[in-house]
């Protein structure tokens, strides 16, 4: 069980999973971009050396030192630390102990009564776990530090790190700071005052996945970057309080679309919110911005809104970690997410303190 928790004002993801998949692939093509390609009802699959090329060309000694009319400079990579241990009475996710490459499962996840409760319990978790590494957040902590504490926090209710083996990622929680769009690996780079750092936690709980996360302040932060951080978050909320039974799925690209448009900002676009419960990501594919797709949301399924905004370019940029994105200008990416159950009455936020 898990304490009840208040929501803190400081509050200001997007692998996939297994089963049955849209597209196979080999393990060594892993991990990739997800990418929806208009007109055709899948998630086509962009692998990183699409990027590569890209990433050598930008991430020289130069740019990534210096972003231009900005004292902040380009994210770099620092120390990875060994794998971090779950001790072996906690069940793990098929997928870690599998050689199979994760995809997107087929069907949506749809749950009788005791499911929900599950449901519940997992996602009561995951908001408990970040809302208390959003507390670690200040000038001088590494991310590798976060990653430690939220390891511990999960493994000491029983539950196991999703992210952890997920497709060979190291870590138990993905943290990315500034321009990092998403997928961010924990290493040893302090946190700076001023950074932006969203922090992406699920939690696999009697069988049952939560998935969550946030975009915080560390120390003084400049007016850009808290209305970045406040317009997503409100992309969030807007997205959610128009979901229901019966409602399109493309609603939600929509209304955060025309919410970003607002304050010129971008949507990135290669990265989707999906179904989650029973397996870590399933269909549908939740679109972050206008789209034509197709499908309705049903009476008690489960699946994840995250929008992830920029101030600059939506391009993505992948490092030779096969893992962290980056905006391929170097400018600053905030990012969302909540796991929501469809109800009578509209949806129940799962993953909220």
């Amino acid at each position: 069980m898990v304490a009840g928790c208040a929501f803190q004002p400081r509050l200001i993801s997007s692998l996939l999973g297994d089963c049955r998949f849209f597209q196979s692939a080999s393990i060594d093509d892993l991990p990739r971009l997800f990418q929806y390609t208009g007109g055709r009802n899948h998630v086509s699959m962009l692998t990183s050396k699409t990027f590569s090329g890209l990433t050598n060309l930008l991430f020289n000694k130069r740019t990534i030192e210096e972003l231009p009319n900005s004292k902040r400079k380009r994210l770099r990579p620092g120390k990875v630390s060994p794998r971090r241990l779950v001790p072996a009475h906690i069940p793990r996710p098929p997928y870690v102990n599998s050689k199979k490459p994760p995809g997107i499962a087929s069907g949506p996840e749809v749950h009788d009564k005791k499911g929900i409760e599950c449901m519940r319990a997992s996602g009561k978790l995951a908001a408990h776990v970040l809302q208390n590494a959003g507390i670690l957040v200040k000038p001088g902590i590494t991310t590798d530090e976060i990653d430690q504490a939220v390891h511990q926090m999960i493994i000491d209710n029983g539950a196991y790190p999703s992210p952890l083996g997920y497709g060979g990622f190291p870590k138990s929680v993905c943290t990315s700071v500034n321009e990092c769009i998403c997928h961010g690996i924990p290493d040893s780079r302090v946190l700076e005052d001023g950074d932006i750092v969203n922090i992406d936690v699920t939690v696999y709980l009697n069988g049952y996945h939560g998935d969550t996360s946030a975009t915080y302040f560390v120390g003084d932060v400049d007016e850009e970057a808290r209305n970045l951080v406040k317009v997503t978050k409100e992309c969030l909320d807007n997205a959610i309080s128009i979901c229901a039974p019966g409602v399109e799925f493309n609603k939600i690209g929509k209304t955060i679309h025309d919410r970003a448009d607002k304050h010129h900002y971008g949507v990135v676009q290669q990265f989707v919110g999906h179904g989650v419960g029973r397996v870590f990501h399933s269909e549908p594919v939740i679109l972050h911005y206008r789209n034509n797709g197709r499908g309705r949301m049903v009476l008690n399924q489960t699946f994840t809104i995250e929008p992830m905004l920029t101030i600059g370019s939506i391009n993505p940029i992948m490092w030779d970690d096969n893992w962290t994105v980056v905006s391929e200008d170097g400018s600053l990416s905030a990012q969302f997410e909540h796991t929501i159950l469809i109800t009578e009455n509209g949806a129940e936020t799962l993953t909220q303190c």
